[in-house]
């Protein structure tokens, strides 16, 4: 049976790293997996590991405006990500980690 509990995380980010393979426009097309990697490592370096989580998604349904990254659950969208939009992102986080502590 399923349990219900809170989330371990002040926020969760999701990077969509959806390809198509050259079929129609997908955020792989935009360097999103370098985006993910990066903010990762970012994650790790300030050491918010275990208080925000980065993970990859499928398609979000915006493909067209994408990469797309959104932080949940402050519902904050990204689109046109790119690795060097990565310090506007980060801003986004550490306001939201800053405001929790």
């Amino acid at each position: 049976m399923a349990t219900t509990r809170s989330s371990p995380y002040v926020c969760h980010i999701f990077v969509c790293t959806n390809d198509r393979g050259g079929k129609a426009k997908a955020c792989a097309d935009g360097q999103s997996p370098l985006v993910r990697s990066a903010l990762k490592k970012d994650i790790k370096q300030r050491g918010w590991k275990g208080k925000v989580r980065v993970s990859k998604s499928g398609c979000m349904g915006l493909c067209q405006d994408g990469p797309n990254v959104i932080i949940y659950p402050q519902k904050i969208w990204f689109s046109g990500v790119s690795p060097d939009d990565l310090s506007q992102v980060v801003s986004s986080i550490e306001e939201i980690v800053e405001t929790a502590d």
